[in-house]
């Protein structure tokens, strides 16, 4: 309980010395609520230059209040539909290089994990971290088989740290959602479970060596990807040992240029790895940010690309990759008709949207960038007026579609950096367009008939039993269909018969009244008296014979 109430108080000082509370426009009483707790909390707190534009300060919050902050606002970044853009372009400038915790508490980690001193498998490991991030940080090491490896080790009680944060988050998220009218169209709820998720499967290096390892396989033939190996015997929830790789990093442009590398040819292959990720294999790294590529320079004129850190991954259904790919061939063709409809198809637009309304409005959109170099243009202020434009028509964000949307504004940035020039167009739509052609190919068909011919052979047998199993199914609910129809029938008739009848009943009740008002008007019988009662009298025999009478 201490802790957490010292971490919302150093979240409200925070806030305070950075002017965040104003940022929560239309409500003066809450600013003026928040402004007064923060100063019975700290009087004398040293505030920064109000002039400094928001997203500068937002980002100087996350940084003092720690590296879940910091990934939470890299997260954050990436969401373009929901933040106003100049906070989105200050949250993405938040590095992921934190101070690191001490070497020798990481070596004691590593032994508990393994449950051996670090001598046993190691010949050599290096206490002075080479990078830490939020999560884990890395350590050079050498196995006694002579193999140069990284180690990442997660921070010390980082799930307990993550654990409280969360909460925190979550309770903040609640909140605004209540009382903040304004912060429903950010979907501060919507976004935190997102961090949730993402940060979570982070805390288990077991998830990220499978990642890696299945990666690896996909990518094992490759002269466009590497993917370094991982000693899963050496690997744990707390630790993971890796292959170290030597290759430049992907923004030491002055090594890149130096060595000869075709940048154009670097460029292309990154776009055709990202591409072939997401639409052969559906398992995309979608954390493709700086430092976590390095390039393989070996060969200058054939640059080849070298991946770490498989923490986030993305994938795609099936339904989901072709329309994607239906898409992005309609958009290079310029056929903004097919993309509207295309996504009213898929659901990505609710059913009932006006296509014309739809089509015109993409065109507005999509048409005056079309063709033209990456230099010219930005996919992150493309995405934004897209996600502008959907939001008229109630489009909803698509949960599957995040990741590969934020791969996408990385692949912007590195793209700008390496070779201004590329067409992205010219580079992207023959391989979409093959990749559809081999999808509705017979050849694929085939495949996966082969794919599935020992399943259907193993039930083969089965099948003429399947078959009389239901067609005697079908006779049995036909029966009882019939039986039903009946049933229901003569009850439609007992039912019209009762109403009948009970008509019946009443006009004889009504007769019988009527036969007594008039005689108690004079006390005189006569002969409208007779034949008023001789037909009550008739008619209750009528409703009583009809009700007695059976089918």
């Amino acid at each position: 309980m201490l802790g957490s109430f010292r971490r919302v108080r150093k979240l409200i000082l925070i806030c305070h010395k950075y002017h965040l509370f104003k940022l929560v426009k239309r409500r003066p009483v809450l600013q003026t609520v928040l402004f007064f707790i923060a100063f019975l909390l700290a009087p004398f707190t040293r505030r920064v230059d109000q002039s400094i534009p928001a997203g500068e300060r937002i980002c100087s919050a996350l940084t003092d209040l720690g590296p879940i902050y910091v990934k939470f606002g890299q997260m954050l970044s990436t969401r373009r539909d929901l933040l106003p853009l100049e906070i989105a372009v200050a949250l993405s400038k938040l590095q992921d290089d934190v101070e690191p915790f001490d070497g020798s508490e990481a070596k004691d980690i590593v032994e508990r994990a393994l449950g051996v001193p670090v001598d046993e498998h190691f010949s050599q490991f290096e206490v002075s971290p080479m990078a830490s991030a939020s999560i884990a940080q890395v350590h050079a090491a050498t196995l006694k088989s002579g193999d140069d490896v990284v180690i990442k080790v997660l921070r010390p009680n980082i799930a307990e740290i993550i654990d409280k944060d969360l909460k925190l988050l979550t309770t903040i998220a609640n909140i605004l959602h209540k009382y903040i009218r304004q912060s429903e169209r950010f979907k501060p709820r919507e976004v935190v479970a997102d961090y949730k998720h993402t940060i979570l499967s982070e805390l288990n290096l077991q998830n990220e060596a499978f990642n890696a390892n299945k990666l690896r396989g996909l990518w094992s033939d490759s002269d466009l990807l590497y993917v370094p190996k991982v000693y899963e015997e050496y690997t744990h929830e707390q630790v993971m040992v890796i292959e170290r790789i030597y290759g430049v990093p992907i923004m030491d442009l002055d090594t890149l240029h130096a060595a000869g590398t075709d940048m154009e040819a670097l460029s292309e292959r990154g776009v055709e790895i990202f591409f072939t990720q997401v639409f052969r294999d559906s398992f995309f790294h979608a954390d493709m940010h700086p430092g976590n590529i390095f390039v393989d320079i070996s060969d200058p004129k054939a640059p080849k690309y070298m991946a770490v850190d498989f923490g986030i991954m993305g994938s795609l259904q099936a339904q989901d990759q072709r329309y994607l790919a239906e898409n992005f061939i309609a958009f290079f063709n310029r056929d903004y008709r097919q993309v509207a409809q295309l996504h009213i198809d898929s659901g990505w637009v609710p059913p009932g949207t006006p296509v014309d309304e739809f089509e015109q409005a993409i065109e507005s959109v999509c048409d005056p960038i079309f063709g033209k170099p990456l230099e010219e243009i930005s996919f992150g202020h493309l995405l934004i007026n897209l996600f502008q434009t959907a939001q008229k028509f109630n489009m909803p964000v698509q949960p599957q579609l995040v990741l590969l949307q934020k791969t996408l504004l990385y692949i912007e940035g590195l793209g700008r950096q390496l070779y201004p020039q590329l067409d992205l167009w010219k580079t992207a739509k023959p391989y979409l367009e093959n990749w559809l052609k081999e999808r509705m190919s017979v050849k694929t068909l085939l495949k996966e008939i082969m794919q599935k011919a020992p399943l259907w052979r193993e039930k083969l047998p089965e099948l003429p039993d399947l078959i009389y199993g239901n067609l005697k199914q079908a006779q049995h609910n036909q029966s009882l269909l019939e039986q039903q129809n009946k049933l229901l029938e003569q009850q439609m008739l007992i039912s019209e018969k009762q109403n009948r009848s009970l008509l019946y009943y009443i006009v004889g009740a009504s007769l019988i009244v009527t036969t007594g008002i008039l005689f108690s008007a004079d006390n005189y019988w006569g002969v409208t008296e007779s034949v008023t009662l001789v037909a009550a009298i008739t008619a209750l025999g009528f409703g009583r014979v009809i009700g007695n009478k059976r089918q």
